[in-house]
Protein backbone atom coordinates (compact mmCIF):
# COMPACT_ATOMS: atom_id res chain seq x y z
CA UNK A 1 0.00 0.00 0.00
CA UNK A 2 3.04 2.09 1.02
CA UNK A 3 4.81 1.81 -2.34
CA UNK A 4 1.70 2.26 -4.29
CA UNK A 5 1.32 5.57 -2.50
CA UNK A 6 4.90 6.53 -3.02
CA UNK A 7 4.14 6.05 -7.20
CA UNK A 8 1.15 7.82 -7.15
CA UNK A 9 2.75 10.92 -5.13
CA UNK A 10 5.28 10.84 -7.63
CA UNK A 11 3.44 10.35 -10.86
CA UNK A 12 1.10 13.78 -9.36
CA UNK A 13 4.88 15.65 -8.75
CA UNK A 14 5.96 14.50 -12.25
CA UNK A 15 2.84 16.10 -13.55
CA UNK A 16 3.40 19.38 -12.28
CA UNK A 17 6.66 19.76 -13.24
CA UNK A 18 5.77 18.64 -16.95
CA UNK A 19 2.53 21.34 -17.07
CA UNK A 20 4.15 24.79 -17.27
CA UNK A 21 0.73 26.24 -16.52
CA UNK A 22 0.28 24.49 -13.07
CA UNK A 23 0.48 27.43 -10.68
CA UNK A 24 0.38 27.49 -6.44
CA UNK A 25 -2.72 28.77 -4.45
CA UNK A 26 -3.25 28.98 -0.89
CA UNK A 27 -4.53 26.41 1.11
CA UNK A 28 -5.72 27.49 5.18
CA UNK A 29 -6.37 25.54 8.19
CA UNK A 30 -8.58 26.81 11.33
CA UNK A 31 -5.73 24.74 13.19
CA UNK A 32 -2.56 23.48 12.69
CA UNK A 33 -2.54 21.38 16.12
CA UNK A 34 -5.63 19.42 16.52
CA UNK A 35 -6.08 18.10 20.22
CA UNK A 36 -8.34 15.68 20.69
CA UNK A 37 -9.38 12.70 23.77
CA UNK A 38 -9.83 9.07 22.62
CA UNK A 39 -13.25 7.91 21.83
CA UNK A 40 -14.10 11.56 20.91
CA UNK A 41 -14.30 13.78 17.41
CA UNK A 42 -11.95 15.35 15.46
CA UNK A 43 -12.07 17.88 12.89
CA UNK A 44 -8.69 18.61 10.33
CA UNK A 45 -9.99 21.95 8.43
CA UNK A 46 -8.77 22.68 4.89
CA UNK A 47 -9.89 25.84 3.03
CA UNK A 48 -9.63 27.18 -0.15
CA UNK A 49 -11.06 30.28 -1.76
CA UNK A 50 -11.89 29.08 -5.34
CA UNK A 51 -15.87 29.55 -6.63
CA UNK A 52 -18.01 26.55 -6.45
CA UNK A 53 -18.57 24.65 -9.83
CA UNK A 54 -14.71 24.73 -10.40
CA UNK A 55 -12.95 20.85 -10.64
CA UNK A 56 -11.87 20.04 -7.59
CA UNK A 57 -9.53 17.36 -6.93
CA UNK A 58 -9.18 16.66 -2.98
CA UNK A 59 -6.75 13.98 -1.32
CA UNK A 60 -5.86 13.42 2.26
CA UNK A 61 -2.48 11.84 3.33
CA UNK A 62 -0.71 10.78 6.38
CA UNK A 63 3.21 11.55 6.88
CA UNK A 64 4.50 8.53 8.73
CA UNK A 65 8.51 7.34 9.08
CA UNK A 66 7.68 4.95 6.86
CA UNK A 67 6.35 6.68 4.09
CA UNK A 68 3.35 8.57 2.82
CA UNK A 69 -0.52 6.98 2.62
CA UNK A 70 -3.46 8.08 1.49
CA UNK A 71 -6.29 9.10 3.61
CA UNK A 72 -9.01 10.47 0.96
CA UNK A 73 -8.45 9.44 -2.38
CA UNK A 74 -10.55 9.06 -5.35
CA UNK A 75 -13.62 9.86 -3.62
CA UNK A 76 -13.12 7.37 -0.57
CA UNK A 77 -11.73 6.86 2.38
CA UNK A 78 -9.27 4.43 2.95
CA UNK A 79 -7.60 2.05 5.54
CA UNK A 80 -8.59 2.61 9.42
CA UNK A 81 -10.70 6.03 8.98
CA UNK A 82 -13.26 3.76 6.25
CA UNK A 83 -16.68 3.70 8.25
CA UNK A 84 -15.36 6.77 11.07
CA UNK A 85 -15.16 9.47 8.84
CA UNK A 86 -16.39 11.86 6.50
CA UNK A 87 -16.00 14.79 4.34
CA UNK A 88 -17.04 18.46 5.47
CA UNK A 89 -16.50 20.40 2.23
CA UNK A 90 -12.82 20.02 1.80
CA UNK A 91 -11.96 19.13 5.86
CA UNK A 92 -12.49 16.12 7.60
CA UNK A 93 -14.27 14.86 10.53
CA UNK A 94 -13.25 11.59 11.99
CA UNK A 95 -15.05 10.12 15.14
CA UNK A 96 -14.14 7.87 17.18
CA UNK A 97 -10.60 8.64 17.30
CA UNK A 98 -7.72 6.07 18.77
CA UNK A 99 -4.21 6.68 19.39
CA UNK A 100 -3.16 5.09 16.20
CA UNK A 101 -4.68 8.28 14.50
CA UNK A 102 -2.17 10.75 15.45
CA UNK A 103 -0.06 11.63 13.43
CA UNK A 104 0.62 14.37 11.10
CA UNK A 105 -1.81 14.77 7.73
CA UNK A 106 -1.78 16.75 4.35
CA UNK A 107 -4.62 18.33 2.85
CA UNK A 108 -3.97 18.67 -1.28
CA UNK A 109 -6.24 20.01 -3.20
CA UNK A 110 -6.00 20.99 -7.18
CA UNK A 111 -8.07 23.04 -9.27
CA UNK A 112 -8.55 23.18 -13.27
CA UNK A 113 -9.68 26.83 -14.34
CA UNK A 114 -8.83 28.39 -18.14
CA UNK A 115 -5.39 29.53 -16.54
CA UNK A 116 -4.60 26.35 -15.82
CA UNK A 117 -3.87 24.04 -13.19
CA UNK A 118 -3.66 25.22 -9.38
CA UNK A 119 -2.15 23.40 -6.72
CA UNK A 120 -2.21 24.01 -2.95
CA UNK A 121 -1.70 22.15 0.65
CA UNK A 122 -2.08 22.71 4.31
CA UNK A 123 -0.57 20.13 7.00
CA UNK A 124 -1.89 19.79 10.15
CA UNK A 125 -0.73 17.33 13.36
CA UNK A 126 -3.11 15.54 15.21
CA UNK A 127 -2.71 14.67 18.71
CA UNK A 128 -5.20 12.35 20.67
CA UNK A 129 -4.84 12.71 24.52
CA UNK A 130 -5.43 9.17 26.15
CA UNK A 131 -6.61 9.23 29.93
CA UNK A 132 -4.00 6.92 32.15
CA UNK A 133 -5.08 3.67 33.39
CA UNK A 134 -4.62 2.19 37.19
CA UNK A 135 -0.86 2.81 37.79
CA UNK A 136 1.20 0.03 39.27
CA UNK A 137 2.30 0.79 42.84
CA UNK A 138 5.44 -0.86 44.53
CA UNK A 139 5.41 -0.73 48.29
CA UNK A 140 7.68 -2.51 50.55
CA UNK A 141 5.21 -4.13 53.07
CA UNK A 142 8.22 -4.00 55.59
CA UNK A 143 11.69 -1.74 56.17
CA UNK A 144 14.27 -0.96 58.74
CA UNK A 145 14.88 2.13 60.40
CA UNK A 146 17.97 4.36 58.86
CA UNK A 147 17.94 2.35 55.08
CA UNK A 148 17.32 3.75 51.98
CA UNK A 149 12.98 2.81 51.08
CA UNK A 150 11.89 3.41 47.26
CA UNK A 151 8.35 3.06 46.52
CA UNK A 152 7.66 3.14 42.79
CA UNK A 153 4.29 4.33 40.65
CA UNK A 154 3.90 4.42 36.89
CA UNK A 155 1.47 3.90 34.55
CA UNK A 156 2.02 3.73 30.49
CA UNK A 157 -0.84 4.29 28.87
CA UNK A 158 -2.19 8.36 29.49
CA UNK A 159 -0.84 11.06 26.54
CA UNK A 160 0.46 13.51 27.50
CA UNK A 161 2.54 11.15 30.11
CA UNK A 162 0.77 11.31 33.46
CA UNK A 163 2.05 13.03 36.61
CA UNK A 164 2.04 11.15 40.01
CA UNK A 165 1.33 12.16 43.51
CA UNK A 166 1.35 10.13 46.54
CA UNK A 167 -0.35 9.48 49.62
CA UNK A 168 0.73 8.83 53.26
CA UNK A 169 -2.63 7.76 55.42
CA UNK A 170 -4.69 9.60 52.41
CA UNK A 171 -3.32 13.03 52.95
CA UNK A 172 -1.18 13.88 49.90
CA UNK A 173 2.76 14.00 50.56
CA UNK A 174 4.30 17.38 50.13
CA UNK A 175 6.60 17.53 47.10
CA UNK A 176 10.38 18.92 48.86
CA UNK A 177 11.63 21.34 46.11
CA UNK A 178 14.92 23.56 46.58
CA UNK A 179 18.10 22.75 48.40
CA UNK A 180 19.66 23.22 51.74
CA UNK A 181 17.88 25.66 54.45
CA UNK A 182 15.48 26.30 51.35
CA UNK A 183 13.96 22.84 51.77
CA UNK A 184 10.87 22.14 53.90
CA UNK A 185 11.60 21.31 57.46
CA UNK A 186 10.55 17.93 58.91
CA UNK A 187 10.59 16.18 55.28
CA UNK A 188 12.47 12.72 55.30
CA UNK A 189 11.65 12.24 51.93
CA UNK A 190 11.68 13.07 48.51
CA UNK A 191 9.00 12.89 45.71
CA UNK A 192 9.45 13.21 42.26
CA UNK A 193 6.00 13.78 40.24
CA UNK A 194 7.31 12.71 36.65
CA UNK A 195 8.88 9.23 37.62
CA UNK A 196 6.33 8.72 40.49
CA UNK A 197 9.61 7.67 42.91
CA UNK A 198 9.09 8.22 46.81
CA UNK A 199 12.55 8.15 48.36
CA UNK A 200 12.94 7.52 52.18
CA UNK A 201 17.49 7.88 52.21
CA UNK A 202 16.72 7.30 56.18
CA UNK A 203 13.58 5.62 56.64
CA UNK A 204 12.50 5.94 60.13
CA UNK A 205 9.18 4.56 62.40
CA UNK A 206 7.63 7.60 61.92
CA UNK A 207 6.89 6.53 58.18
CA UNK A 208 4.99 3.81 58.94
CA UNK A 209 1.37 3.73 57.49
CA UNK A 210 -0.42 3.02 54.40
CA UNK A 211 0.19 4.65 51.06
CA UNK A 212 -1.09 4.93 47.50
CA UNK A 213 -0.20 6.67 44.27
CA UNK A 214 -2.69 8.72 42.09
CA UNK A 215 -1.96 9.25 38.07
CA UNK A 216 -3.10 12.06 36.87
CA UNK A 217 -2.59 14.09 32.91
CA UNK A 218 -5.66 16.15 32.35
CA UNK A 219 -7.54 13.78 30.29
CA UNK A 220 -10.26 11.98 32.06
CA UNK A 221 -10.00 10.82 35.16
CA UNK A 222 -7.42 10.40 37.76
CA UNK A 223 -6.44 7.00 38.62
CA UNK A 224 -5.31 5.37 41.98
CA UNK A 225 -3.67 2.33 42.94
CA UNK A 226 -4.57 0.05 46.31
CA UNK A 227 -3.43 1.14 49.35
CA UNK A 228 -0.53 -0.79 50.62
CA UNK A 229 0.58 -0.58 54.02
CA UNK A 230 4.36 -0.24 54.94
CA UNK A 231 5.79 -1.03 58.83
CA UNK A 232 9.17 0.55 59.49
CA UNK A 233 10.73 -1.63 62.45
CA UNK A 234 13.88 -0.77 64.61
CA UNK A 235 17.13 -2.30 63.10
CA UNK A 236 18.06 -4.89 65.13
CA UNK A 237 22.02 -2.84 65.74
CA UNK A 238 19.29 0.06 66.82
CA UNK A 239 17.85 -2.53 69.00
CA UNK A 240 20.72 -3.13 70.47
CA UNK A 241 22.12 0.60 70.95
CA UNK A 242 18.87 1.13 72.88
CA UNK A 243 18.82 -1.53 75.04
CA UNK A 244 22.53 -0.47 75.87
CA UNK A 245 21.39 3.38 76.48
CA UNK A 246 18.37 2.02 78.57
CA UNK A 247 20.61 -0.58 80.49
CA UNK A 248 23.12 2.29 81.40
CA UNK A 249 20.47 4.68 82.63
CA UNK A 250 19.11 1.67 84.97
CA UNK A 251 22.71 1.37 86.37
CA UNK A 252 23.35 4.99 87.01
CA UNK A 253 20.02 5.44 89.10
CA UNK A 254 20.61 2.16 90.53
CA UNK A 255 24.35 3.19 91.65
CA UNK A 256 22.65 6.72 92.85
CA UNK A 257 20.48 5.15 95.03
CA UNK A 258 23.02 3.09 96.93
CA UNK A 259 25.03 5.95 97.20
Amino acid sequence: MASRSLRLLLLGYLGVLSNPEVSGISIETDNKNVKAEEFKEAILSCKHKFSRGMSLRIEWKKIQSQGVSFVYYNGEFTGDLQGRAEMLNTGIRIRNVTRRDSGTYRCEISVKSEEGQHLGEATITLTVLVAPTTPVCDVPSSAMTGTVVQLSCKETEGSPPSEYQWYKNGVALLEKTGTGNARTPNITYTMNKKSGTLIFNTVTKNDTGEYFCEASNGVGLSQKCSVKRMQVEESSSQEKTNYQSTSEKDFKHTKSFVI
